[in-house]
């Protein structure tokens, strides 16, 4: 087997009680998006206390730890931990649960954290062992709007930088732990909240010829919007439309003035993702118009879609292979859900790829549950490979 990998696996089982140690810490002092100060307090000390370089209270609490292989090269590469928890109360009854009432890491940055935590260790233990530069980025904010990943960028540092990659991790419970998941091209969709709101003359649910029937009005929106889905995105294009809140305060016989309808857009292609958007509010408005009332549109654009660079997802792909073995890696499916990587992916070459965590006999909570609850022999298998794909590519690509 190749050395570098010997070493790293040495490393990664030597500091692996510690890097649990911090991951359990985490896990017990959970803070909400944008308010992650004592998580970030407690990661600068630890870079600190590895001699890594670092720039703090970037998107007020984001940190990125700098790393300079000691080969020549002016290769650089991005590692990205989202930080911050969920406004979940958990119920895991694990020793280390959550201290923090109403607020659980119940998506797994804990872990993410922790892991690169675990990297930067080996990679400053290991620096003679390639060129380039790692930026260590702990990033605030995934869970809200409008992510830290899109103020992380703009911080003049990756200017400076400009990264050949950045890679993401992200833990998956229906992946087996020890197991890593890659899918190249689109993967993740973008997310955009859709708010309408009809306005029209209320009154007696018995006289409706005298009103404009708002709660009919709006039904007949939301029936019409399917076909964004259904008629106008290209087959070959995932697409998602649903409304999952609809608010019609009135009564068995009153009709409201008002009706509130809340869903989302998902889609995995940014042109087609805007051009929606104008469709949606043509439908909803001329609708209502043609039905003798009127609709507010507001369209609250979220997260881009995540694409992987092919090439650099191939060879992450590859070089995991090498370190894990062929049968301990597998290609994900395509996925609906969002994450503000997308912002580094827009921009930069970009691997985001899956960490398993789930438990043998697939029994395991869902990510944003009050009871997911993660394998931690995972730990070992995401900071290693984190390690060997930084190592990988700095050594591999010629500048």
């Amino acid at each position: 087997m190749n050395k570098l990998i010997d070493r790293i696996k040495h490393c990664t089982e030597t500091y692996l009680s510690d890097t649990l140690t911090i991951r359990r810490l985490l896990h017990q002092h959970p803070e909400l998006s944008f308010n992650e100060f004592k998580t970030s307090a407690f990661i600068a000390s630890k870079l600190t206390d590895l001699g890594i370089d670092l720039k703090k209270d970037i998107a007020q609490t984001g940190i990125i730890g700098i790393i300079r292989g000691e080969k020549p090269s002016t290769r650089v590469i991005g590692l990205r931990a989202d930080m911050d928890a969920l406004p979940i109360k958990e119920e895991t009854g694990v020793d280390y649960q959550s201290l923090n009432p109403g607020v659980m890491h119940a998506c797994g940055h804990d872990l993410h954290t922790a892991c690169l935590l675990g990297t930067a260790r080996i990679l400053q233990e290991l620096k003679s062992e390639f060129g380039g530069t790692v930026l260590l980025i702990f990033q605030p904010g995934e869970e809200k709007l409008p992510g830290g990943a899109k103020l992380i960028l703009e911080d003049e540092l990756f200017e400076q930088y400009k990264p050949q990659l950045v890679i993401g991790q992200h833990v998956l419970p229906t992946l087996e732990a020890g197991k890593v998941g890659f899918r190249n091209g689109k993967y993740m969709a973008s997310c955009d909240e859709i708010y309408l709101t009809v306005e029209g003359q209320g009154g007696h649910g018995a006289m409706p010829f005298q009103l404009n029937d708002t709660v009919l009005i709006a039904s007949h929106i939301i029936v019409a919007l399917q076909q964004i889905v259904s008629r106008n995105a290209n087959s070959f294009t995932p697409t998602v439309l649903s409304f999952g809140k609809v608010i019609a305060d009135g009564a068995t016989n009153i009709i409201p003035d008002k009706v509130y309808l809340e869903g989302t857009f998902r889609t995995m292609d940014e042109q087609w993702r805007y051009q929606a958007h104008e469709k949606i509010t043509r439908i909803a408005t001329s609708i209502a118009q043609s039905m003798g009332a009127s609709c507010k549109v507001n369209i609250m654009k979220g997260y881009p879609s995540v694409y992987n660079q092919p090439e650099m997802t191939n060879k992450a792909s590859d070089a995991a292979r090498e370190l894990l073995g062929k049968e301990a890696v597998v290609e994900t499916e395509m996925r609906m859900t969002a994450d503000d990587f997308a912002y580094f992916s827009q921009k930069y070459p970009s691997v985001y790829y899956r960490l398993g965590v789930g438990y043998p006999g697939g029994k395991n909570a869902p990510l944003h549950s009050s009871l997911f609850s993660l394998n931690e022999d995972a730990v070992k298998t995401g900071v290693e490979t984190m390690a060997w794909l930084t190592c990988a590519f700095l050594n591999q690509v010629k500048d």
